[in-house]
């Protein structure tokens, strides 16, 4: 490479004459030029990162938006699972447990720890914060809903074992054979009291009868009272267990004695007309936990489909009252 040579020109003469520059001109026409490529280089580079961003801030970027891609796609995972939830939420409350007769799971139980604001707080740190608390507190709920269900589930699973024996202590018949039944004198529900003529809850049905008919356990359980009661003469209470209770009142002899065992359809006393009682019948009641229901619900094992929607129209008449 040859080396660079310098004219000026002089107008005296009219001619080029060479220039010979001194080293300390060389070196600042050098640095000069170094400088000038050296701005140029640092513009470039700075327009370049400023328009197109660096390969490591792309690689961030393309990864926080496919972090914000699976947020989302699981938002509605989440969403979807919950929705399944809550629809077996809604069976094993209002179908599982109504069938085995259980209380529904407390809505403060399945709700309980869903949010707590402090277990979030590092995460609104975070960019799309939004979004990633929200998320994260729909699964919170979902884990928490699965492990009570689970915990709900296992109960379940050891109530319907235990449904064979149960089933067996339910009080599932009547009373009184339909063979000495003369009538149903008096259904559950309010009614005139026929001796003090004033409105009164019927907490029980009575069965008309002959006086010495057999009267029958209805379920197996234990006797608890036997004896004479105001208002219901002589009168035999048996626990079934599993909340239920019995009443059979009016009788006019007791054939069991406190404390004994005893089983469906077991002869336990007979109709009378005893206590405040205006004929032979028996006065009979289903006690679930401790309050009264309608008799009518258990009559399952002994009534033909016909027999028992004659037993509840029976029951509706609102005739003449034996107690």
């Amino acid at each position: 490479m040859s080396k660079k040579v310098f004219y000026i020109y002089n107008p005296k003469t009219l001619t080029y004459e060479r220039v010979y520059p001194s080293l300390r001109q060389r070196i600042a026409v050098v640095l000069r030029h170094l400088l000038v490529g050296g701005l140029i280089s640092i513009a470039l580079v700075a327009g370049f990162y400023f328009w197109l961003g660096s390969p490591k801030e792309e690689i961030l970027k393309l990864e926080n938006e496919q972090m914000k891609a699976q947020y989302k796609l699981l938002s509605k995972r989440v969403d979807a699972a919950l929705a399944v939830m809550s629809d077996l939420q809604q069976r094993d409350d209002n179908m599982y447990r109504v069938v085995l007769q259980a209380e529904p799971v407390n809505a403060e139980v399945r709700d309980n720890g869903i949010y707590n604001p402090s277990r979030y707080a590092d995460l609104l740190k975070m960019s799309d914060a939004q979004l990633v608390v929200s998320t994260t507190q729909k699964v919170d709920n979902l884990t928490r809903q699965v492990y009570v269900q689970c915990n709900s589930m296992n109960e379940l699973v050891k109530l319907a074992q235990g449904q064979e024996e149960r089933i067996k202590h339910l009080p599932a018949i009547q009373p009184v054979a339909n063979k000495d039944l003369k009538r149903t004198a008096s259904g559950y529900g309010y009614r005139v009291d026929p001796v003090y003529k004033t409105t009164k809850f019927h907490e029980g049905m009575d069965f008309a009868a002959n006086i010495g008919t057999p009267v029958y356990a209805t379920g197996n359980g234990r006797v608890i009272e036997t004896g004479w009661q105001q208002g219901y003469g002589n009168t035999v209470v048996i626990d079934h267990g599993y909340d239920y209770k019995t009443r059979y009142a009016h009788l006019n002899k007791i054939l069991v004695r406190k404390g004994q065992e005893v089983i469906r359809g077991e002869e336990i006393a007979e109709v009378g007309n005893t206590g405040k009682s205006t004929g032979p019948h028996l006065h009979y009641e289903v006690l679930y936990k401790g309050k009264p229901e309608n008799p009518i619900n258990y009559y399952f094992f002994d009534l033909s489909p016909e027999d028992y929607d004659r037993m509840i129209q029976l029951a509706e008449n609102q005739g003449r009252v034996m107690d």
